[in-house]
């Protein structure tokens, strides 16, 4: 037999095998397939209503996978921590809110048992543009740190220019800048339905009541007046931080600014142009405690997480929020923005914050 002749059925034969086993590789293909489908995390979908602040943290990519990775699709929608307790959360497995306070008003009103859940906080702190911080710091209102883009607001003397209803054009060497003009103030949300304007009441009756936290009617008399003013001067507010902020930065609004450190930090921390920003940490201030109220057992399993997961505290740090007990983290990671950031919160007091009742009155009379 030639060659031509043998190879002839020497190639069927060929075919055949590699028929057989393309065939075979394809069931093999699909039998893995049903396996690794069968095998996979099935992620269980929970919702739940949070402060804006929070929002892209919830919204990031890194974060929707590694909450897939464990099992969690967080569905999530915004509001002011304040409003959370009006809302009706039957359905949703968890709320958000921006600190203790309106947190312990929804645990008292859904009877949550276990208590509520806080991964991370964050302090208040004032935005400021460099004008308006040095114009501050001439005027003894503030200090600022040489060679930095951060200072100390000094709050007894602010709080004094405010009750005064002292304007820019007083202040010296404000006339040479044309942006700074009518009464000196700071813009916050509404402290009826938001936290950071509630706290930020909280921080100035301190102060202004001589170190004494406020624990009754007659205690929030005393202060009422100054907060009134802090409040009135602003006429029309924001019901979260994230408009004002982003009206900062962009160059429009009032030149100072009361927001969370944390949104400054993931500013600063996803490198976006902070332009003339001067960070001015209040010499008493309040942390903001973001607390978690599960309303399911979903809901506390996700706070769990977030208390707990390496990777999800690292990715909270990355949008500017202090995991609760990993000071060393937040400083290793915001290294690089030691500039903008009181890393340790050296020189700052922390104020006490009243019972939820309190602020309520503080803010109605603050408002009325």
């Amino acid at each position: 037999m030639g060659f031509r002749e043998h190879a002839r059925p020497v190639k069927r034969i060929l075919g055949i095998v590699l028929a057989v086993l393309l065939i075979g590789g394809v069931a093999a293909a699909v039998v893995a397939g049903r396996e690794s489908q069968g095998t996979s995390t099935a992620t269980k979908t929970v919702r739940g209503v949070i402060g804006s602040e929070k929002a892209e943290f919830f919204a990031d990519p890194k974060v929707v996978k590694a909450l897939a990775a464990r099992g969690f699709t967080v569905k999530t929608e915004t509001s002011g921590s304040w409003a959370m307790e009006e809302l009706p959360l039957d359905g949703y497995d968890f709320a958000f809110p921006s600190s203790k306070a309106p947190a312990d008003g929804l645990v008292k009103k859904y009877a949550v048992q276990g208590g509520p859940l806080r991964p991370f906080y964050s302090p208040l702190v004032v935005v400021a543009h460099r004008s308006a911080a040095r114009v501050l710091a001439d005027n003894g209102l503030a200090t600022l740190n040489k060679g930095t883009s951060r200072g100390t607001l000094r709050m007894k003397p602010y709080l004094a220019a405010a009750g005064d209803g002292r304007t820019w054009q007083q202040l010296k060497g404000a006339g040479a800048h044309a942006e700074l003009s009518g009464t000196v103030f700071i813009t916050t949300t509404d402290p009826e339905s938001s936290s950071s304007g509630a706290l930020y009441l909280a921080a100035a009756s301190y102060v202004a009541d001589g170190g004494r936290v406020a624990t009754d009617k007659a205690a929030v008399t005393r202060t009422a007046p100054l907060l009134k003013k802090l409040i009135s001067v602003q006429g029309a507010q924001q019901t979260s931080s994230d408009a004002p902020f982003r009206d900062f930065i962009s160059g429009v609004g009032n030149p100072l600014v009361l927001v969370y450190e944390s949104q400054v930090a993931s500013l600063l921390l996803q490198k976006q142009d902070p332009g003339d920003l001067v960070v001015l940490y209040p010499d008493t201030t309040v942390s903001s405690d973001h607390t978690l109220v599960p309303l399911t057992e979903n809901g506390r399993a996700l706070g769990e997480l977030l208390s707990t997961d390496k990777a999800l505290r690292t990715l909270a740090v990355r949008h500017g929020f202090r995991p609760q007990g990993d000071a060393a983290g937040f400083t290793a990671a915001t290294a690089g923005s030691a500039a903008y950031l009181n890393q340790t919160l050296s020189g700052v007091r922390q104020a006490p914050v009243p019972t939820t009742e309190v602020l309520h009155d503080m803010a109605l009379r603050a408002r009325s």
